[in-house]
């Protein structure tokens, strides 16, 4: 089936802003770079990349009746809030499994941000003590049987919306509404740069440039600490991904496991200064757990010259903003 073919509910607002950072171009000394807003894409609670990718899995829960959404990430999770935030506008309940996958010592990091946003929306947030991981967890099934036997019927999201038969699709499209802006700005990427932890976000931007035909080096910078299971999620997501699209996968998998600092959630000094960069030469605000770790990348990459000097390159931003009200201590 070609991507079209595929059922989406539209949630965004339409392609996501393309524009030049002209500041920290000049700053860094190299290559051009430019950003992709995905951090305001649509208009369901700050927007984001998982708003993106649930407008497949958003058509597959309506057209198979479902009346809940289930799903699980960590404490401060953007996409659980994305979940609560799609439920909310499509009318249907919503049970999220909020782990503790971050180590983190503000007193208020479980009570503002995204889980907040996510009372707001009128979700129900069951806390649960349990590590960073991406795969599924007793906790998650324990919710969806739960419902089952109360004569719902869930729809089940796994983390990020990633580990899912369509959890690639929404960026396959992001890789061809991306070539649609290239061709109308005349300009090419020859470098992207994106956050990757559950995997689909880059996995998608794979298959939906081999789909086109395209060749592109796509750099997904490790924020998971875990950088073997992102790195396999990666692979299985773009494979299956490219599957669905009858197409073969021609890019490698290249993941950079510098700039995790160490643990999932957990910001550096390197994550922090590229925080405050970003934002004192550009107004454009990074989170601490995704988009600060990416930016780090970003800045060391192009200031060192690894990404040559001669490339334009594109920084995926894929929100996750609300998170900063829960590092108050650092920020």
């Amino acid at each position: 089936m070609a991507l079209a073919d595929h059922p989406r509910i539209p949630l965004t607002f339409g392609p996501s802003p393309l524009h030049p950072l002209t500041r920290l171009t000049e700053h860094l000394g190299g290559a051009r770079v430019w950003a992709k807003r995905e951090d305001c894409n649509s208009g369901l609670a700050f927007g984001g990349n998982k708003v993106r990718k649930l407008e497949y899995l958003a058509a597959d829960a309506i057209a198979t009746g479902c009346d809940t959404l289930v799903s699980i990430g960590g404490v401060q999770s953007n996409h659980t809030r994305s979940v609560a935030a799609v439920a909310a506008r499509l009318g249907l309940k919503c049970v999220l499994v909020q782990e503790s996958w971050v180590d983190w010592p503000d007193s208020v990091y479980d009570k503002v941000g995204n889980v907040q946003l996510s009372r707001l929306l009128g979700a129900t947030s069951r806390f649960v003590t349990a590590g960073f991981g991406i795969g599924i967890k007793e906790s998650y099934q324990q919710v969806l049987t739960e419902i089952d036997l109360a004569g719902g019927k869930p729809y089940p999201i796994p983390a990020g919306a990633s580990d899912h038969p369509l959890g690639g699709l929404g960026f396959a499209r992001w890789a061809a509404e991306l070539v649609e802006q290239e061709r109308a700005a005349d300009i090419r990427f020859d470098t992207i740069v994106v956050a990757s932890a559950t995997g689909s976000t880059q996995a998608g931007m794979l298959a939906g440039f081999a789909a086109l035909g395209e060749r592109r080096r796509v750099i997904g910078v490790d924020t998971s600490a875990k950088p073997a299971e992102t790195r396999a999620a990666v692979q299985r997501i773009a494979h299956r991904t490219a599957a669905l699209l009858e197409t073969e996968l021609t890019d490698e998998v290249i993941l950079d496991e510098r700039y995790h600092a160490g643990a999932y959630g957990v910001p550096d000094e390197e994550t922090l200064s590229a925080m405050r960069l970003a934002a004192r030469t550009e107004a454009l605000i990074t989170d601490p757990v995704y988009e600060g770790k990416s930016m780090a990348a970003l800045i060391d990459l192009v200031s060192t010259g690894e990404i040559p000097s001669t490339d334009t390159v594109l920084y995926t931003h894929l929100g996750g903003q609300p998170a900063i009200n829960g590092y108050s201590a650092v920020i």
